[in-house]
C-alpha cells in the first residue's frame, strides 16, 4: 500500500500533464486560426482534449498503511493513527485527470464571402476554421490556472516532506 502524500504526487503530476497537453492543443488552434487549407483539402478543424478519470489508490479510509507508521514515535494521544474511512461508510477513490484522447470539434466551419480569398469557392465563400479565437483564451486561461494549481500543491507536498526529514534529524 502507498502512503497518502505519495498518491497526492501521483495526483497532481498527471493533471500538470494532462492540463501541458490541452495548453499545447489550445495553442495548436490559436496558431491555426485563419488556416483556410490543410493537406485534406478543407480549413483547420479545432482541436479539443477529452480528459479521464483515472483512480490512483485504495478507499480514501485505506490510504494511509498502518504498517508504514510502525516505528514512528507517538507524541501524543490520537496522533499518527490511520485515517478513518469516511464518515457515510462509502468507499471514496483517489484520482487523477489524465488526458484520454484529442479530438476533432465537429463544430461547422465559419463561411465567409470574400471573392478574392485565393482558397474561396466559386461563389466567393471562404470557410475558415471553427476556431474561437475569445474562447480558446478563455479555455488557456482556465487551463494554466490549472496547471499552476497542481504545481503550488507538488510544491507544497515537498514542503512538508522537506519539514518531516528536517523534525526526523531534530528528534
Amino acid at each position: 500500500m502507498r502512503v497518502g502524500s505519495l498518491s497526492s504526487m501521483d495526483i497532481s503530476a498527471g493533471a500538470l500533464s494532462a492540463y501541458r497537453r490541452q495548453m499545447d492543443t489550445i495553442a495548436e488552434n490559436l496558431a491555426n486560426a485563419q488556416t483556410t487549407m490543410t493537406a485534406t483539402g478543407e480549413p483547420y478543424r479545432r482541436k479539443d482534449v477529452v480528459f479521464r478519470v483515472d483512480e490512483i489508490n485504495q478507499a480514501v479510509g485505506d490510504v494511509i498503511a498502518p504498517q508504514a507508521l510502525k516505528g514512528l514515535r507517538q507524541t501524543r494521544a490520537g496522533h499518527l493513527q490511520p485515517m478513518a474511512a469516511p464518515a457515510s461508510g462509502r468507499s471514496e477513490k483517489l484520482a487523477s485527470v489524465l488526458v484520454d484522447s484529442i479530438t476533432d470539434d465537429p463544430t461547422p466551419f465559419v463561411e465567409v464571402f470574400d471573392p478574392s480569398h485565393p482558397d474561396a469557392y466559386e461563389n466567393g465563400i471562404v470557410k475558415y476554421p471553427n476556431v474561437d479565437t475569445a474562447v480558446e483564451m478563455v479555455n488557456l486561461v482556465l487551463a494554466t490556472r490549472a496547471y499552476e494549481a497542481n504545481l503550488a500543491s507538488l510544491a507544497a507536498m515537498r514542503q512538508i516532506y522537506e519539514s518531516a526529514l528536517q523534525m526526523g534529524r531534530t528528534a
